[in-house]
C-alpha cells in the first residue's frame, strides 16, 4: 500500500511548524533505555513508534567515492551475502513477534534500499534518510529530524532504513552497529526520544525476557 502522498503531507506540514524549533533528545553521558524485552515487544505491538535501522553488513572493501548515482550499485558499498542473511532474518523475526510496520522508508543508496526490501518486500527510497557527516550542523538532516518526531499514525510503526552517521548526528548516542535498530518515540514540536536499541540478532529475545 503506497503512503507517499500522506507523508509526503506530513512532513511538509510539519516542516512548516517545526522547523528551527524541533528539539531531538538531547545528549545523555549515560545513556540507558526506557523501555526492554516484553515491555519493549508490547510498545511496539501498540504502534506509534519510529523503528531506524541502520542497514546490514556490508562490504567495507567497497566505498561509495566513485558514485555516479545512486542506481548504480558498482560504485557503492553493498551488502554481503552475511548482510542479506540478517536483514530477511530480522524481518521474519518481526513477523513473528506481530510487530506491526507501516511506512517503510530507506535511503537511496543501495544498501539501505536493499536492506528495507529483503526485511519488509518494500522501501520507498527518501532523500530525507540519505547518509552524510556524523555531525548534525547545517539542514542536511532537517527532514530527517522532522520524520523522527512527527506522530506515526495509527497502531503502526514507520520504518526508516539508513545510515550510522545521521543517527549519530541527531541523537549524539554511540553509533548503531549494522543491523541495529533504534526505537524512537516521537514527541511533535518537543521532538524525538530515543527508548531503546535493538541488536540485529536481539529481536526474538524481547518475547523471552520478564
Amino acid at each position: 500500500m503506497r503512503r507517499r502522498p500522506f507523508l509526503a503531507l506530513i512532513v511538509a506540514c510539519a516542516t512548516a511548524m517545526l522547523a528551527g524549533s524541533v528539539s531531538a533528545q538531547a545528549p545523555v553521558a549515560a545513556w540507558k533505555p526506557a523501555l526492554e524485552g516484553r515491555a519493549l515487544l508490547t510498545a511496539l505491538r501498540g504502534g506509534g513508534y519510529v523503528l531506524y535501522f541502520r542497514h546490514t553488513s556490508t562490504d567495507f572493501g567497497q566505498n561509495d567515492e566513485k558514485m555516479s548515482g545512486y542506481e548504480d550499485c558498482t560504485t557503492q558499498r553493498n551488502l554481503t551475502d552475511v548482510g542479506r542473511a540478517e536483514a530477511r532474518a530480522i524481518g521474519v523475526a518481526l513477523k513473528k513477534l506481530a510487530i506491526p510496520v507501516g511506512t517503510v522508508l530507506a535511503s537511496p543508496f543501495c544498501r539501505t534500499r536493499e536492506t528495507a526490501q529483503l526485511m519488509f518486500g518494500r522501501a520507498e527510497p527518501s532523500p530525507a534518510a540519505r547518509g552524510g557527516p556524523a555531525d548534525a550542523s547545517g539542514d542536511r538532516y532537517a527532514a530527517l529530524r522532522v520524520l523522527m518526531s512527527t506522530p506515526v499514525p495509527g497502531r503502526t510503526n514507520l520504518v526508516i532504513a539508513s545510515h550510522g552517521n545521521p543517527f549519530r548526528a541527531l541523537t549524539e548516542l554511540p553509533y548503531l552497529a549494522e543491523g541495529e535498530a533504534a526505537i524512537i518515540a516521537p514527541r511533535g514540536s518537543e521532538g524525538y526520544t530515543v527508548v531503546a536499541r535493538v541488536r540485529k540478532d536481539q529481536w526474538l529475545d524481547l518475547e523471552r525476557s520478564p
